[in-house]
């Protein structure tokens, strides 16, 4: 049905006649509400909007849960086939799929576009003993149990932050205590009230709470430092560790190569345009975009990476 509309609106447009309905897209968000998913299902489409590159609507599904993974099954099952139906979807899916042992797989889906990259923050309470990362892993190293560590779902890119860390320090990565939050707001406030040492969220999260007084952020996982925080990234303190929370978005499976193309052009124009720029500043998102083909290739060489270090991890067998 929507591949027969599609080609109905195009010789329509071509025959130089206005369409005569609106099509609205069908978005998966596979997380909460408010959350980094939330947000890279529904700005994009405001900035279509606002740029006339894509005025339809949209009709929003937010499913969160095992790393995204609940509602990447929920998308492929009642989608395939739909060229108007996409998804938000980012590293912590690739990790989610692994750690849930998830039937369902980014195999089933379309790769459209990579769009942002989040850099991690590790942080710590205002009033910590830890002041910087030869701290944190002098308290790793003493008692690695201990230390309890905040972050987005097990098996993402805040656990993968840490087993990096502990792997880089001859520590055992699957015995870290790691515990799992919904949102970074409850993470801030779970370091604030003592029960963790120590967390990791993006910069988009952290940085704001950092500049308000809640938090003191000691590293970035970028390669060099990032501007307006005053910390290390932790290669610059000595560890091989560079990791980024990347999202993009990707369409249903089935996707016909005339939709799969109407969503590229779509999402290369939005991405130079003005109202786009803005939202990346106001986000605090770094500019990460890779379309089609360019991100099929980077996505299956992130699965095999992101699975490597799982394995070795010990987090996934």
């Amino acid at each position: 049905m929507i591949r027969t509309i599609f080609a109905a609106t195009v010789a329509l447009s071509l025959s130089g006649l206005a369409p005569v309905y609106a099509e609205p897209a069908v978005v998966m968000a596979p997380g909460g509400a408010g959350g980094g998913y939330d947000a890279m299902a529904r700005l994009p489409f405001d900035a279509m909007n606002k740029e006339g590159i894509f005025t339809d609507g949209a009709n929003f599904t937010n499913k969160g849960g095992a790393g995204g993974t609940i509602g990447l099954a929920e998308f492929v099952s009642s989608n395939t086939g739909n060229d108007n139906a996409v998804m938000s979807m980012g590293v912590i899916m690739v990790g989610g799929i692994l750690m849930n042992n998830s039937p369902v797989t980014l195999d089933d889906v379309t790769p459209l576009v990579r769009l942002t990259n989040d850099t991690g923050v590790v942080a710590v309470a205002t009033d910590s003993p830890i002041k910087t990362v030869e701290d944190l892993v002098a308290a790793m190293k003493a008692d690695l149990g201990a230390v309890a560590i905040g972050g987005g779902s097990a098996g993402g890119v805040d656990h993968i932050v840490m087993a990096l860390i502990a792997k880089e320090n001859g520590l055992e990565p699957a015995k870290l205590n790691y515990i799992p939050y919904d949102s970074g707001a409850e993470v801030v406030t779970a370091l604030g009230g003592g029960a963790l040492t120590v967390a990791v969220s993006g910069v988009s999260e952290f940085k704001s709470m950092a500049e308000a007084g809640r938090i003191r952020i000691i590293a970035v996982t970028s390669e060099g430092r990032v501007e307006g925080i005053d910390a290390p990234s932790l290669k610059e303190a000595g560890l091989n560790v560079v990791v980024g929370n990347w999202r993009g978005i990707v369409g249903a499976k089935g996707m016909s190569p005339e939709g799969r193309q109407m969503w590229l052009d779509r999402f290369a124009k939005m991405h130079d345009s003005a109202s786009w720029k803005e939202t990346l500043a106001n986000q605090g998102w770094e500019d990460a975009y890779l379309s089609g083909d360019e991100f099929l290739a980077f996505l299956n060489d992130e699965k095999l990476r992101i699975g490597d270090i799982l394995k070795e991890s010990g987090l996934v067998k």
